[in-house]
């Protein structure tokens, strides 16, 4: 991959050859020919590399090319061979021409195959899909008698030194065609073209699948997605702990999240809507929180027997449960503090911009929570509560309001999105995703870990913080 334009050897081939042989109708008769020949080739040759699976931003460029070839064998009628045809009509041909080189090298900058950023930890990376059921708990989502709720997790672990030529793992999915399934369900779930999301299927991670663990005990940090996310959509933020030392499980929930592939195949699709009425909605929305918090402690209760070799895993013996942490973005921060409050095995907590359920109790574990730029009365509305939630906390926690920020920022989203302030944020596209994990994995080593880290200090670089002492040592 080109660095900045995203664009892969094999398409800039084809981009180069498309402006020489656009711009060869320009030169003087000596050189056109060749230059035109030799560019046909290049486009020829590149596009040939990448016929087996072209992106869409590079459709644009070879109808450029092809008008471009078209246009240099126009010749005036009843004219002599050697002649082009007059400026004045090449002249808009071949500005259309690079606009439409423009218009594709733009999409493919704007809507890029995200690259993920390199682990910044030691560790190599595993990953590993495991999906389980819970014998206790009905599935409320549908009316089918006996089904019980079924959750789909992927595991992020240290792993042993993994060799360059391993393959690494397929982001949103086992494989390929779950990558193109998750995809297509986030675009049609946020009512966007396909082709918005047509990047992140053809990406690879950093980690590698069923990788063998690394030796020793980590730590656990469950993480619950956005309302409509997917368990992969931190997959940088997950990977850079793992290097570090942390075992991330992140979550799907059938039903809200935008598709679950269960391991028969089946897809489940969101059910989740606004009914148009917002009591009806603040209701619906507590009620997916707390399916979520009850997902996030059967998953605490999962791997514990994983690690203790009463389920069939490759973590056996590596999950120190006694150290975990309840996390999420969005409203999977909001379950995560709920899970957090109903749950006391959970001995730290995350809220990735998530507002909370105006239901939630004080917390006695600490809080880290990141929050996007404050702009409107909605914003502030959200602050205020989470000030007050923190506030009557019986453990310290820490708002981090985060300027250049928004609501996306700390997902993988600003790899892959165009970079526009109000959707990604304004930090860039890999120094969000470095932002994101800095704060956490401080907070995660001071709290899981009882490292001595300058917490306020570290977090302090990154934004606005606030520190709500111990309500406890307020009396």
């Amino acid at each position: 991959m080109v660095p900045g334009l995203h664009l892969s050897a094999r398409e800039l081939l084809v981009v180069l050859g498309t402006v020489a042989l656009v711009l060869s109708r320009w030169l003087p008769p000596p050189v056109r020919r060749r230059t035109a020949l030799g560019a046909v080739g290049v486009v020829t040759v590149g596009a040939a590399l990448t016929v087996r699976e072209i992106r869409w931003q590079l459709l644009p460029v070879l109808a450029a090319a092809m008008l471009a070839g078209a246009g240099l064998l126009l010749r005036p009628r009843g004219g002599p061979a050697g002649r082009r045809a007059p400026w004045w009509l090449a002249l808009p041909g071949s500005l259309t021409c690079l606009g439409l080189v423009a218009a594709g090298t733009g999409a493919a900058w704007a809507l890029p195959v995200p690259d993920f950023p390199r682990p910044s930890g030691p560790s190599a990376v595993g990953t590993t899909v495991l999906q389980w059921t819970d014998a206790g708990r009905d599935e409320t989502a549908t009316a089918e008698a006996g089904d019980r709720r079924t959750v789909v997790v992927q595991l992020w672990y240290p792993a042993r030194s993994v060799t360059p030529g391993t393959p690494r793992a397929q982001y949103l999915g086992r494989n390929r065609q779950e990558a193109d399934a998750v995809a297509a369900a986030a675009a049609d779930y946020l009512g966007a073209p396909a082709l918005l999301l047509a990047g992140p299927p053809r990406a690879r991670s950093h980690a590698a699948f069923d990788a063998l663990p690394a030796a020793g005990r980590f730590p656990v940090v469950l993480f619950s997605p956005g309302l409509g996310g997917v368990r992969t959509q931190n997959t940088a933020w997950a990977e850079d702990l793992a290097s570090r030392g942390y075992v991330v499980a992140g979550v799907d929930h059938p039903y809200d999240s935008a598709a679950v592939v269960l391991a028969d195949g089946r897809t489940v699709r969101t059910r989740v809507a606004a009914s148009g009425d917002p009591d009806e909605d603040e209701r619906r929305r507590s009620g997916w929180i707390a399916v979520r918090a009850a997902d996030l402690s059967f998953v605490l209760t999962q791997l514990g027997r994983l690690d203790r070799g009463e389920l069939t895993g490759p973590l056996t013996g590596r999950l120190d449960t006694a150290r975990s942490a309840a996390t999420g973005h969005s409203l999977g921060g909001a379950a995560a503090m709920r899970a957090a409050q109903q749950d006391p095995r959970f001995t730290a907590v995350v809220n990735l911009d998530g507002g909370p359920d105006p239901g939630q109790g004080p917390l006695h574990q600490p809080v880290l929570a990141l929050t996007h730029t404050i702009e409107d009365r909605a914003d502030a509305d959200y602050l205020a509560l989470l000030s007050r939630l923190l506030d009557r906390g019986t453990a310290t926690g820490y708002r981090l309001t985060v300027p250049g920020s928004a609501h996306l920022t700390f997902t993988d989203a600003p790899l892959y999105l165009p970079p526009v302030p109000a959707v990604a944020g304004s930090l860039g596209r890999t120094e969000s995703v470095r932002m994101t994990t800095a704060t956490c994995a401080a907070f995660l080593d001071a709290t899981l870990r009882d490292r001595p880290v300058d917490l306020p200090g570290a977090l302090s670089r990154h934004g606005d913080l606030r520190v709500h002492p111990p309500a406890t040592a307020l009396r």
